[in-house]
């Protein structure tokens, strides 16, 4: 699961919404063989693009030139959530559980800045807008290498959502912007001024989608791993190394040390074990990476 907030420069947001209601009715435009997706949010279905334009554009009090207007959120599942709401809802039902499922993540949005009277999607003003294809921009390594042309299709499930949502909330009278990451200096500065974790925020699409649908998400497609293997500490990636070979981690009492001594231990057991499983003797000439990567034990679902 894929959950993005683009910032004014992709999303062109200082300005009218125009420009970028336009852009996202282009399905409705190329494909006049299927039935059009209208916008929708959690109150209404089949808006009229002009609606959303006008909604959002009206509901500026306030905000200066170069204030953002709007915000952009992408809601991406991957190929394999989709191919599973496929199989457990039809064709059909697979777009309205996207639907529901992107009034559920709104919730968690307005949720998510900690702000009185702010506390679901009926508190904001925001329209999102089903799309069935995704395209090749002329950033593509595809169609840098003459493979693709710009506007062709991506093949696979390319299913999702986008959102519009306002930077002032449903009365028009509170800024709400994702991208204020502020803590504050104290407790009460921060219920004044906001904050918003980003990071937060897409975790809890992926955990809201596993929860909403019970899809089995494996160690490897979770953020968390992701993350840690991108950006954690060796402390995060060992952590991760223990969940995925089913090693108990230590309580967050235990000092780091400790953590990682125990890891050393298991992971000697565990090698001793399947040294033995595959009759070899221990030398200095084995390669005990190559040993653990052709035998890692897969790890079990996780509980719900």
């Amino acid at each position: 699961m894929f959950i993005n907030i683009s910032d004014s420069k992709e999303a062109a947001n200082k300005g009218s919404s125009s420009g970028l209601v336009h852009y996202l009715e282009k399905e409705n435009r190329f494909d006049k063989k299927s039935e059009p997706e209208y916008w929708f949010n959690g109150r209404q279905v089949n808006i009229d693009p002009y609606q959303v334009m006008r909604t959002i554009d009206n509901n500026i009090a306030k905000l200066g030139k170069a204030d953002a207007k709007f915000f952009l959120v992408n809601i991406s599942p991957s190929q394999k959530e989709i191919a599973f709401l496929r199989e457990q809802y039809g064709d059909d039902g697979v777009k309205d559980q996207l639907k529901g499922f992107a009034v559920r993540v709104m919730d968690t949005y307005a949720q998510n800045f900690k702000r009185e009277g702010i506390n679901s999607h009926e508190d904001l003003i925001w329209f999102a807008k089903l799309e069935n294809h995704r395209y090749y921009s002329y950033n593509d390594p595809e169609v840098k290498q003459g493979l693709k042309k710009r506007g062709d299709r991506k093949d696979g499930e390319q299913l999702h959502v986008q959102v519009i949502v306002s930077r002032k909330d449903a009365t028009n009278t509170i800024k709400l912007s994702p991208m204020n990451t502020s803590r504050g200096r104290n407790e009460e500065h921060s219920k004044k001024m906001g904050q918003f974790d980003r990071v937060a925020f897409k975790q809890s699409g992926e955990g809201l989608f596993d929860s909403l649908f019970e899809f089995d998400r494996q160690l490897k497609e979770t953020m968390a791993y992701a993350n840690a293997q991108k950006n954690g500490s060796l402390y995060d990636r060992l952590q991760i190394d223990m969940l995925e070979l089913e090693i108990p981690i230590p309580s967050d009492a235990a000092p780091k040390g400790e953590i990682v001594n125990h890891l050393a231990t298991d992971l000697e057991n565990l090698y001793n074990d399947l040294s033995e499983q595959i009759h070899i003797n221990i030398t200095d000439d084995v390669d005990d990476e190559a040993v653990y990567g052709k035998n890692r034990h897969r790890h079990k679902p996780r509980g719900r």
